[in-house]
């Protein structure tokens, strides 16, 4: 379950709608909890999920602050090695990147550092809100986000505004936060760019 999930969603939901649906994309190492949380965030429940071969799509309703009621259209794609090339044309024109991260993992930290540096890094992703879902917050041995921050580099980025949110996919402990802090990213981005448009005139 979870490899087949959404690849129905017709081509129609892909597409913006009126009512200003945010594309936002999910990117992260293999095993790193994308797809629970992102069916956590959907149905409000654990399922028990295969590694993502391709991804998924589903549409998921902001549940907390301005962000409430607000639709976002997620893409959870796949985070093994050979699929990671293909991230870029998931994250091409897209509203926010949630990057999903084991916070438990410290062997793998210096991975996922150089993938999410790379994304960031991307020309087409220049300024794109950052939302860093530091996953597995419920296991022993997990970073806290003050520590993550330093670990990932972040305060490199400073094209980039980011947000690290501590999370439990399974419990869905930290998702609606998350989803609320990149809504909130999202909406200042867009004020800025309203105002140097402008300032331009």
């Amino acid at each position: 379950m979870g490899a087949n999930m959404g690849k129905n969603s017709s081509l129609l939901d892909a597409l913006p709608s009126a009512q200003g649906t945010l594309h936002v994309v999910m990117l992260g190492l293999d095993s790193a909890g994308k797809t629970t949380a992102l069916y956590r965030l959907k149905f409000d429940q654990y399922l028990n999920t295969v590694p993502t071969i391709g991804f998924n799509c589903e549409k998921v309703k902001g549940a907390l602050g301005r962000a409430k009621g607000v639709n976002f259209l997620v893409w959870d794609v796949g985070g093994q090695e050979k699929l990671r090339p293909l991230w870029k044309s998931y994250t091409r024109c897209t509203d926010g990147i949630v990057f999903v991260l084991d916070s438990v993992d410290s062997e793998r930290m210096e991975e996922a550092k150089m993938e999410l540096a790379r994304t960031a890094r991307s020309p087409d992703n220049a300024g794109v809100p950052i939302l860093v879902l530091a996953n597995k917050q419920d296991l022993p041995g997990a970073r806290e986000p003050r520590e993550l921050e330093k670990l990932l580099g972040l305060s490199e980025m400073s094209s980039h505004c980011w947000h690290v949110q501590p999370a439990c996919a399974i419990t869905g402990d930290g998702l609606h936060e998350g989803l609320e802090q990149l809504y909130e990213m999202i909406l200042r981005r867009r004020k800025l760019a309203k105002q140097s448009k402008a300032k331009k005139r």
